[in-house]
């Protein structure tokens, strides 16, 4: 682990709308940065800023939520370090966690409790290079 922090776009309370987990109630952790440039990105405000946050304070504010399923996305979480150890810690606390991944980025870190959703990116993104 690099850094004893991540930086944070924004940690939210949703019902979950993609993959097998759709319809679940769900927190979500969404970090900042990612190098990709998708042509049709939903979530370009995450390419930057945020807030410098500590396990610990991340950890705090997903407990002020009430579900027991988190999701770690991005921008692209996996391009963080930190982001396999944060994916450790709320397993260790006991909770349901999902990583959502362009797949850019190696997920063999990743504990095998974690659900791995891939979101492949086709020849229209400008990115299926990667």
């Amino acid at each position: 682990m690099a850094e004893p922090f991540l930086r944070i776009t924004e940690i939210f309370h949703s019902i979950q709308g993609e993959s097998t987990w759709a319809g679940v109630p769900c927190t979500f952790v969404r970090l900042t940065g990612c190098p990709l440039r998708c042509t049709w990105c939903d979530t370009a405000y995450a390419f930057h800023g945020g807030s410098r946050m500590t396990f610990e304070e991340i950890l705090t504010e997903v407990g002020r939520h009430p579900a027991d399923v988190v999701e770690i996305t991005g921008g692209e979480p996996l391009a963080h370090p930190g982001a396999v150890h944060l994916a450790d810690l709320l397993l260790d606390a006991g909770y349901t966690v999902l990583v959502e991944t362009s797949g850019a980025f190696d997920v063999s870190g990743l504990d095998e409790r974690v659900h791995k959703i891939m979101d492949l990116k086709c020849p229209g993104s400008g990115e299926s290079h990667r």
